[in-house]
């Protein structure tokens, strides 16, 4: 009874299964037990789960021919019969073992078997508590403090890591000091199940609104998006699903009590909030205060904008050390360009002749039918071939035989054009992988190949910020790069399947072989 008085005791002060830790204490017998009358033999214990009787025995397989390993487990049916004569094939035979006398070093080696499993069963229930968590808050009290990565504990016998990337900037937690942290991973290691903490991620800021907002954990506020500069500024878009409530008003309290909160919390960290809207341009109107916004220009292909300001105001908009423009482009997912009205009339011009200058060469037109397609919004030779005749001939000015020549003209100069790719791809050696790869101009791979790119594993191999350097700023933007390097390497993972395919089938073939040969 004492056994089991101790499983209930241990089950109760680690959270576990009684039944784990009984089974734990079976195999430190059975071990205690093989090590008394040998490691060969094939021992089992049961503690009987009412009263706590141990009993120990041995268990020999009757067998055709005993095997020389297995010798002490195994016994053939001749030698059965003369113990039980009515034994069969694969039947056991068990014989009860007297209790055992544990020794010091037997009794060791059952506690560190009893351990081990209570230590394993233990981490076992710690995962399965915490795995559905990811996204909570939960608070804790410091631990321990290594090299800036802190150690929580988080209750339930639980301990949560906190690494030094992850704290706020200029935040030293002390032993025995209660935190507030968000848990945004849980693995299970080697070491056992890992809960890896932060109090710089953007989710944090938003379960602290959640807290201190009920309107936000009713749902009648969401949070669209949220961008941090921990411990120093961030920027968070609110909509209100209910007419009559201001979200940012309900996010701010009374006097600011909510969001002061919030920013007590994280150590003074300042935050502007936002009113979402899904028009983007008044979106980052907002987003870019205390400056104010003169014109928003869009390029929704590439998903960049350029946010003209007034003169005075450009410092305003990108904030210190880009600050308040970068959280603006986090928040909206957006690449922002801040510029005064002189630079932006500037970048137009510009614009506006490198088109002129390519529609007039390319097309052989004269200016005035180039500014007429500039004014439609075509930039390149590629739109104008992909644009219908009729939608072309729709321009003021032009009819279906000017759109028609228009197209023809783009067809024949794209053509040179991919001549003059096949020309300059002998000259540089560029490889026809690269060369027919879909998304990149002849221009493009021309200025890959002049950078010693010339093969799609060239390509595969260079860095997004690399493969955007090369081909000049505004051609791509990070997003389209690194899509652009994904597909590159699409071949790596095709040609590791096919590898893995003929391992099988070379596998396969000799015993094809054999089984045709007889």
């Amino acid at each position: 009874m004492e056994l089991l008085q101790v499983s209930d005791a241990v089950a109760r002060e680690k959270n576990i299964d009684r039944e784990i830790v009984i089974t734990a204490m079976e195999e430190a017998i059975q071990k205690a037990g093989r090590s008394k009358y040998g490691h060969d033999h094939d021992i089992r214990a049961q503690i009987d789960r009412k009263n706590g009787d141990i009993t120990l025995r041995r268990y020999r397989e009757v067998v055709e021919a005993v095997d020389e390993e297995e010798e002490m487990k195994q016994l053939t049916l001749d030698e059965a019969k003369r113990i039980k004569p009515d034994a069969a094939l694969g039947e056991f035979l068990i014989d009860d073992l007297p209790p055992l006398d544990f020794g010091r070093i037997a009794a060791q080696t059952a506690k560190q078997v009893i351990v081990q499993k209570v230590r394993e069963a233990e981490r076992e229930r710690q995962f399965e508590e915490f795995k559905d968590r990811t996204g909570e808050i939960i608070n804790g009290i410091v631990k321990r403090v290594e090299y800036g990565n802190v150690t929580i504990d988080i209750g339930g016998r639980a301990e949560g890591m906190l690494r030094r990337d992850e704290c706020l900037p200029r935040e030293h937690l002390k032993n025995g000091e209660r935190v507030r942290a968000y848990i945004y991973d849980v693995r299970q290691e080697q070491r056992g199940p890992q809960i890896f903490l932060s109090r710089t991620h953007p989710d944090f800021m938003a379960k602290l609104f959640a807290q201190e907002v009920p309107e936000i954990y009713d749902g009648i506020i969401e949070i669209k998006a949220v961008a941090r500069d921990p411990g120093s500024r961030a920027k968070i878009a609110v909509l209100s699903r209910d007419g009559s409530i201001d979200p940012v008003g309900a996010c701010v309290g009374m006097r600011g009590s909510r969001v002061q909160a919030v920013v007590n919390e994280l150590q003074g960290e300042k935050i502007d909030i936002i009113p979402w809207t899904e028009d983007i341009a008044s979106f980052m109107i907002q987003a870019l205060a205390p400056a104010v916004v003169a014109k928003v220009v869009l390029d929704e292909e590439r998903q960049r904008m350029d946010v003209v300001v007034p003169e005075d105001q450009p410092s305003l908009a990108i904030g210190r050390r880009g600050q308040n423009v970068r959280l603006a482009s986090m928040l909206s997912g957006w690449d922002i360009d801040i510029m005064t009205e002189e630079e932006e009339a500037n970048k137009r011009a510009e614009e506006f002749k490198f088109r002129s200058e390519l529609f007039i060469g390319a097309l052989d037109v004269d200016d005035v039918i180039a500014h007429l397609l500039i004014a439609e919004g075509f930039r390149s030779i590629e739109e104008i071939v992909e644009t219908p005749v009729d939608e072309l001939a729709a321009i003021e000015g032009f009819d279906e035989d000017v759109a028609a020549e228009l197209i023809n003209r783009a067809n024949v100069w794209l053509e040179a054009k991919a001549e003059e790719l096949k020309e300059k791809q002998k000259e540089l050696g560029l490889k026809d992988d690269l060369v027919e790869f879909e998304g990149l101009t002849p221009d493009q791979i021309i200025r890959l190949g002049e950078n010693e790119v010339k093969t799609l594993d060239d390509l595969a191999d260079l860095a997004t910020d690399e493969l955007v350097e090369i081909l000049g700023e505004g051609a791509l933007k990070l997003a389209q790069a690194e899509d652009i390097i994904m597909r590159a390497r699409a071949h790596w993972f095709e040609d590791e399947d096919t590898q893995d395919d003929n391992t099988e089938e070379e596998g396969e073939a000799p015993a094809a072989d054999i089984a045709s040969h007889g």
